[in-house]
């Protein structure tokens, strides 16, 4: 047994299961976990580790509506890697913990991120080009909860078109300038050695809406995914992040729909990652902006469920008690209101969104 499988099962504690430890407020409302499960899908969130430990009540309904958790910062590499030579898994392995108690599924996230480099690594980077420094932590990563994990996001945010690579490649990139457009590809082989049968992704944000910058972007990532191919890189799955903005640009579901047609062609699963909608700008009447967010969410969620190739919908967060659009300057209301861009709001009460996204699992053929 191994110490991870060791912490999770104490972890899990005296045979306590999700039923009995919910509290009456996130058992009464139906599960979207559930109303996944019942057409093949995956419902699940991002979550923190300081708040499932410190929020009782936020953690009863992660508890009760996921299917599959995401940690939304302990697995990154500014996180795990602070100090050179030491690795840090304790908020990644408290989350594994919760997983394995309430029979959730998780992912890991993320392991080849353009920002977050610690400071340390970012010097080395300049000063040598030895690609230990890009794989000994997807290696380590990877080993650590090998065989445990739904998934990993590998490649987060490669593309980045106004940076002015012919190709839309995220030039700025530590990794990009240490080892060229090739880091791609050399972080999913270190990925697939250290665990090989979990599904390896590569996900990218802003390819949803009908705006010209989004256009640029779905090209390039395209054109990413293309060039992994024929690389023989091994991946298997796209993340649409699915930050969506809808005051921002219209959502167009055919264009949408063609994009993730594109996506499936190239033999690829799909997900939605990190699903949210950002509210602000839109109308003062909470009511009234509830119900736009809900209708932007129904008609996203309808394309993407009719995917063939969709594996199912993570939310970034669960409730608008912890969403990073409220801290975020082009998200976040200047008067300090949350953002009402999760399925559950501050109180932890479902809103039309969460309703929008069970209508959409009960549609789906």
């Amino acid at each position: 047994m191994t110490e991870l499988t060791r912490r999770a099962l104490l972890a899990a504690g005296l045979g306590l299961t999700a039923s009995t430890w919910l509290e009456p407020a996130a058992a009464d409302v139906p599960s979207l976990a559930n109303d996944a499960s019942a057409k093949g899908l995956l419902y699940g969130c991002a979550v923190g580790s300081d708040r499932i430990a410190a929020d009782r009540s936020f953690a009863a309904l992660v508890a009760a509506q996921a299917g599959i958790i995401v940690p939304e910062w302990e697995l990154k590499r500014e996180f795990v890697q602070r100090v050179e030579g030491q690795y840090d898994f304790g908020g990644g392995d408290d989350l594994y913990a919760f997983a394995v108690r309430h029979g959730l599924k998780m992912r890991g996230h993320t392991l080849v991120w353009y920002y977050g480099t610690p400071p340390w690594l970012e010097q080395k980077l300049q000063d040598q080009r030895s690609e230990s420094l890009l794989t000994d932590m997807i290696t380590r990563s990877c080993r650590h909860y090998r065989g445990r994990l739904h998934s990993w996001d590998v490649l987060n945010e490669v593309v980045e078109p106004p940076e002015g690579h012919p190709d839309g490649l995220r030039v700025k990139s530590p990794w990009y300038q240490a080892f060229g457009e090739d880091y791609m590809a050399i972080a999913l082989h270190a990925a697939r050695e250290a665990d090989p049968n979990t599904l390896l992704f590569y996900g990218d944000y802003d390819v949803e809406m009908d705006a010209p910058w989004q256009e640029r972007r779905r090209t390039a990532v395209l054109k990413v995914l293309e060039r992994l191919k024929k690389q023989n890189a091994p991946i298997d799955a796209f993340g649409v992040q699915g930050h969506l903005k809808p005051y921002k640009a219209k959502f167009d579901e055919d264009l949408y729909a063609r994009f993730l047609r594109d996506v499936a062609g190239f033999g690829l699963k799909i997900m939605v990652t990190e699903f949210d909608v950002a509210d602000r700008g839109g109308p003062a009447d909470i009511a009234a902006r509830d119900a736009d967010v809900a209708a932007i969410t129904r008609s996203f969620m309808d394309v993407s469920l009719a995917s063939p190739a969709m594996l199912g919908v993570l939310t970034w967060g669960l409730s608008d008690r912890y969403s990073w659009l409220s801290n975020y300057p082009d998200y976040k209301w200047p008067d300090g209101q949350l953002s009402r861009g999760l399925p559950f709001d501050g109180d932890l009460k479902p809103k039309p969104m969460r309703q929008a996204m069970a209508q959409a699992f009960a549609a789906k053929a």
